[in-house]
């Protein structure tokens, strides 16, 4: 008899851990390798955060809180919502979590049911769709493409809405191929969104201050007021604040939405860590100069990658519009044969050659749902990605 569950059978364990784990094992083995799979920024959470923190612990400010957060945090969550999206949310219309992963899992626990539909866009952030499996819900991926540049259409949302859809999770700039939707085309998907008021909305806006070129980041219920009492707005501190091992994610919406996900976390795990949220506090209520020399300086890591990728002959990479991915097309290559034998007929075998080969860590397509692309995490030094880039380059050209 199995002993393990079958929520358990449903799901897989996320390949871009995996990826970033390999990576370090054979670093740690002596191989040289170059890991392009983390999604976090390769500089230090700034100096005013880190002060904040230690204040906190100082002043003995380490016992537990309430179960979705403190007040301090909710208050300069409610402050940032306004200041920055234009959406009035009170603290009771506030949840603080382990992460922004814990945000969205708590919610997809609170509201699932067996039978109940989340339309994906496809390429996703490889948890969506296990999280909704093990909430007991159905993922239903819709699959954009190079030429949409990775963006859902409104006609392509409202083919894939049915009476059991409960939520759309969408994810603008996106993970992983950075695109993110201008205002005409978030507000096409919102127009559909408000003829079929059964369907809500998980909006998940991490990569909201990594936007470049002069690309206007906006959300949903900013967009549309209409999906106000039915939009989870999703954000957190680890992608713009550099603070992604401290681990705070929160999100604002309807009241009792926010209640149920209180629950959720009041009965698993409790508070997110008391340190990291006084740390959050002054990434918010703090100085924000910073996030622009942030910006400056994955625009220029983004226009190398780009730039290296493009010419690669069989191989298609859009310019993103923000976060700090790339998602090129590897059509081109598909069928042929690597220097070391290896065919390659998937994007999976061209990352686990092109890893073997040349010690360039990448993460596959098919694990974000669109197939042949590979993604490259951008978020580490000019000179790493020179070197990736040019293995790259050089694995490609040497492909039969």
């Amino acid at each position: 008899m199995a002993f393990l569950s079958d929520t358990i059978a449903r799901i897989k364990p996320s390949p871009t851990v995996a990826v970033t784990t390999l990576a370090q094992e054979l670093k740690a083995a002596g191989h040289d390798v170059i890991g392009l799979g983390a999604g976090e920024p390769d500089f230090d959470t700034p100096d005013h955060i880190k002060a904040a923190a230690i204040a906190a612990i100082n002043a003995g400010k380490t016992k537990y809180t309430a179960p979705d957060g403190m007040p301090e945090l909710k208050r300069a969550i409610c402050d940032k919502f306004l200041r920055e999206n234009g959406l009035t949310y009170t603290p009771k219309q506030v949840t603080i979590s382990g992460g922004g992963k814990q945000v969205l899992f708590n919610a997809l626990i609170a509201t699932l049911n067996v039978g109940d539909e989340v339309i994906i866009p496809a390429p996703y952030w490889v948890s969506y769709p296990d999280m909704v499996l093990m909430a007991g819900g159905t993922p239903v991926p819709v699959l954009t493409s190079v030429a949409s540049r990775f963006k859902m259409t409104a006609d392509q949302l409202e083919a894939a809405i049915t009476p059991k859809t409960k939520w759309l999770i969408f994810n603008s700039p996106s993970n992983p191929t950075g695109a993110g939707y201008t205002r005409d085309e978030l507000k096409a998907l919102t127009d559909v969104l408000m003829r079929h008021p059964h369907v809500w909305v998980m909006t998940d806006d991490m990569y909201e201050h990594l936007a470049y070129d002069g690309f206007e980041f906006c959300t949903p219920a900013q967009i549309e007021p209409g999906l106000y009492d039915r939009t989870l707005t999703v954000n957190g501190v680890s992608k713009a604040y550099a603070m992604t091992g401290w681990r705070i994610g929160y999100a604002g919406g309807p009241e009792h939405l926010i209640t149920g996900m209180r629950k959720v976390q009041s009965q698993s795990t409790s508070n997110p860590c008391t340190i990291s949220q006084w740390a959050a506090v002054e990434a918010l209520n703090g100085p924000q100069g910073f996030l622009k020399d942030n910006v400056t300086l994955f625009r220029r890591r983004r226009d190398l990658v780009v730039e290296q990728l493009n010419a690669i002959e069989g191989v298609t990479c859009p310019v993103p519009e923000g976060a700090f991915y790339v998602y090129p097309d590897i059509s081109g290559l598909i069928g042929k044969t690597s220097p070391g034998g290896t065919l390659i007929d998937t994007d999976e075998t061209f990352a686990k050659a092109l890893l073997e080969e040349t010690g360039a860590a990448v993460v596959f397509g098919a694990a974000f749902g669109l197939s042949p692309n590979f993604r490259i995490s951008y978020a580490t030094s000019d000179d790493l990605l020179a070197e990736a880039c040019q293995r790259i380059r050089k694995f490609c050209a040497a492909l039969t």
